[in-house]
């Protein structure tokens, strides 16, 4: 077997470490933008008085990146070429998440709202997958470009991972319009979204897979209503609570085949979990690399912090964990380029549960081997952990992943369901 990245990948990679050093780390420098990252970051990024959502300066200053990196022709790589990008593979996006999260907090890969300079774009791999000419048309290239805003509202107040449990209905009248009635709960984007990508019940019972639709719903629409946004571990917030009391919208409003909504929102969830893993690993490492430099640099009773296995073991451990999962990740992104994704979907959910518990050990332990300084925000590992802790219930948590392994590994899902 070959373990060696293919040699365009390590050229590309080289190439976006230029176009980082030319263009962002610049941009960040300048205008007292390092506000952003350094002690200052959730003050200076967060509108606290306006119910907690990233203020205007942050937001732009984000627009910016997303501009120059999409100029430069990196924003877009992974999107097919028909969205104006280059077809960057799993393996490709696998390996570039974990080097760009590899190097710190930075405007080149931040985590809030997931920027960075190569671009994951689920929502338009959904809307070439569900999309109708029309919708691909007003929605695709606005969103890239930062025109429109989609906003995604899956999870209610009370059904987050049961999405077949919704309450959330829509009912069609006698002249095709579609009536929403129903509540959501962490709607990410409603903030500043144009458009909120709704799922309801359209028929079936509680617990059908099938019965439940997506519709774009305009935040404006009447009876559409913002009610606050949750302040979350990690701010500036853009999760709120969405209230629906009989919004309208036509019937070219559905997205995707009426009653199959959930379909459009697991497209793209193999590779988004992925990449999700990498960053895990790539962030993890990074904690881990500054906590060694720490060790070696820190003098305590007359010798290095980096003398005593109290320090050298937990990191060793968790090294030896970055190493293993690194492989995994790489291992399974090579894969979902190559065999239809459902095979190895417990695979994908190995790399994400335990990729999501390792960077969070990580930032820990970071914390603990720079003692008081690594408990300050002059550091940035609580950073790193508020917001990759996250991802252990997000994105699908860690239960519905272990789940999805176990069902693989028994029988009762996957491959080998009914086998024995």
């Amino acid at each position: 077997m070959d373990y060696e990245l293919p040699t365009e990948l390590t050229r590309k990679l080289t190439e976006l470490d230029a176009f980082i050093a030319r263009e962002i780390v610049p941009l960040q420098a300048q205008d007292d933008n390092e506000r952003f990252f350094d002690h200052r970051r959730e003050w200076s990024r967060t509108d606290f008085e306006n119910g907690g959502v990233p203020r205007r300066e942050w937001e732009e200053l984000l627009a910016e990146m997303r501009r120059r990196a999409d100029a430069a022709g990196w924003l877009r790589y992974a999107l097919p070429k028909e969205a104006g990008g280059q077809d960057g593979t799993n393996l490709d996006m696998a390996v570039i998440r974990e080097h760009l999260a590899r190097k710190g907090l930075g405007l080149h890969n931040d985590l809030q709202n997931e920027a960075s300079v190569v671009g994951n774009f689920p929502f338009a791999h959904m809307l070439l997958a569900f999309g109708t000419p029309e919708q691909r048309e007003e929605y695709l290239q606005p969103m890239l470009t930062g025109q429109r805003r989609i906003g995604f509202g899956l999870t209610e107040p009370e059904h987050g991972s049961d999405a077949t449990w919704m309450e959330t209905t829509a009912v069609q009248g006698p002249g095709g319009d579609w009536t929403i009635n129903g509540a959501k709960r962490f709607n990410s984007g409603l903030h500043s979204a144009t458009h909120d990508v709704m799922f309801a019940r359209t028929s079936g019972k509680d617990g059908d897979a099938h019965g439940i639709t997506a519709f774009f719903v305009p935040t404006d629409a009447p009876g559409f209503s913002v009610d606050f946004h949750w302040w979350t571990f990690n701010m500036p917030t853009d999760h709120a609570e969405v209230t629906l009391r009989d919004v309208r919208v036509p019937g070219s409003a559905v997205f995707g085949e009426v009653g199959e909504g959930l379909a459009v929102a697991q497209t793209f969830v193999h590779e988004n979990r992925i990449r999700q893993a990498a960053s895990g690993v790539g962030a993890g490492q990074y904690c881990i690399d500054r906590s060694v430099a720490h060790a070696r640099e820190r003098v305590t009773f007359g010798a290095p912090l980096a003398t005593r296995q109290a320090i050298q073991w937990p990191l060793v451990e968790l090294h030896t964990e970055a190493e293993m999962l690194r492989g995994l990740i790489r291992k399974t992104a090579w894969e979902l380029d190559r065999v239809p994704h459902l095979q190895i979907s417990d695979k994908v959910s190995m790399c994400n549960y335990r990729a999501n518990r390792f960077v969070c050990e990580a930032a820990d332990r970071a914390m603990q081997v720079h003692g008081g300084l690594g408990y300050t925000r002059h550091t940035p590992f609580e950073h790193i952990y508020r917001h990759h802790r996250r991802y252990r219930i997000t994105e699908g948590s860690e239960e519905v992943q272990m789940r999805k392994v176990a069902g693989y590994l028994f029988g009762f899902a996957g491959p080998r369901k009914g086998r024995g």
